[in-house]
């Protein structure tokens, strides 16, 4: 079984085209992760999945402990063969959703005492429990047990939770059991706080992790405070591991995370956007309950090679809508996932071949151009389920 490891093929400017090596296959960067909240990618089969070009996938490991179980999970030989997907998996730590979701919590230095939204069960999630509940679910790379500052606080509040992350991380280390081709990523905390971010690095850093994640982003703070705060953090960041920012993005801020370093992501926003008869284009975002698309014959994305992007009419996808048909929320999920992945293969293209400032100044202006009267996505960039 290889070992896990990032190889490093090219740059351009801070851009870098890369590969993961893991147990369970290789993952092409720049890349974007589908999330697969409780082992299904909502609305697709793996093989759909699969077929857009995705590699890697993110399950929960909040909503999987609460629902079936990991212990439950571990008896199929984790969420892979659970759910029959075949490459690597990602899993999170359940600290956002922890904050995010959960009743009644309670934190103290040794984790979060919290209430089930699902039966009011309680529940004391620890780095220790963390690791270990993602190890019986089977994860390629488990996340250290980390808290999600939220936004805004103040820069003391901020220093505080950065820290308790950091002596989280080190006991998110110490319980995890290393196998070859498996990986444990630290997440670097500290806000919009430029000298916070820097600490968090150089904490993470002196741990060795198989790869870094940037958390606390893409939670309100705008995209050009993400995009500053990136500049100022990824520079903190080893060359020779990968670099995961998660919960990020919208396509825009996928491309502007690329350009400043960044090699890995994911977001619930693919397959929540079809859910809310949106899909993402070259052109921007189309609004499919729009009634100017009931008799529309164009195809979604002719550029998406993916029988949803090109297949089928804006007026069907209209309809579909308009009757609350399933057929139409689970196309537009398999064809949002798939412009995805068509951005991050045209990215790695860009990269390999010099030429992504042309790339990235020509995919700007195209989302500019708008679909004629369709107004902007409105959901949020947040991870939150």
């Amino acid at each position: 079984m290889s070992e896990f490891k990032y190889e490093l093929l090219t740059t351009d400017g801070n851009a870098r085209l890369g590969r993961v090596h893991t147990a369970h296959g290789i993952v092409d960067t720049p890349a974007f992760m589908p999330v697969g909240t409780a082992a299904t990618v909502k609305g697709m089969f793996p093989d759909m999945v699969a077929a857009s070009g995705a590699q890697i996938i993110l399950a929960n490991t909040y909503h999987l402990m609460l629902r079936p179980g990991a212990e439950l999970i571990a008896k199929f030989g984790g969420v892979r063969p659970f759910m029959n997907w075949h490459g690597p998996l990602l899993t999170d730590s359940g600290g956002y959703q922890v904050m995010s979701l959960a009743k009644l919590r309670k934190m103290s230095e040794d984790g979060v005492t919290f209430q089930s939204h699902v039966d009011g069960s309680r529940h004391h999630l620890t780095p220790e429990r963390s690791v270990q509940l993602q190890h019986l679910l089977g994860a390629t790379i488990t996340m250290a047990f980390d808290e999600c500052t939220p936004f805004p606080a103040d820069k003391d509040t901020v220093a505080d939770s950065m820290r308790l992350s950091m002596r989280w991380a080190k006991r998110s280390q110490n319980a995890y059991v290393p196998r070859p081709g498996y990986g444990l990523f630290g997440i670097v905390q500290g806000g919009v706080h430029a000298d916070l971010r820097a600490e968090s690095a150089d904490a993470l850093k002196a741990l060795n992790f198989e790869g870094y994640a940037i958390g606390g982003l893409a939670v309100g703070e705008g995209q050009e405070l993400m995009f500053g705060t990136l500049d100022h953090t990824v520079q903190h960041l080893p060359a020779e591991k990968p670099r995961y920012l998660m919960g990020v993005g919208k396509p825009g801020d996928i491309v502007g995370a690329v350009v400043r370093g960044c090699d890995m992501f994911d977001c619930v926003l693919p397959t929540r956007s079809g859910r809310t008869a949106q899909a993402f284009t070259r052109y921007g975002t189309l609004n499919l309950r729009n009634a100017r698309h009931t008799s529309d014959p164009t195809p979604l994305d002719e550029s998406v090679d993916c029988p949803a992007s090109r297949q089928y009419s804006r007026a069907y996808y209209h309809h579909l809508i308009r009757s609350g048909e399933l057929l139409g929320l689970m196309l537009l999920s398999q064809h949002n996932i798939a412009f995805y992945q068509t951005i991050m293969k045209e990215l790695r293209e860009a990269i390999r071949t010099h030429t992504l400032t042309e790339y990235v100044r020509k995919f700007y202006a195209d989302q500019e151009r708008g679909p004629d009267a369709d107004g902007p996505d409105t959901d949020s960039n947040e991870d939150a389920a």
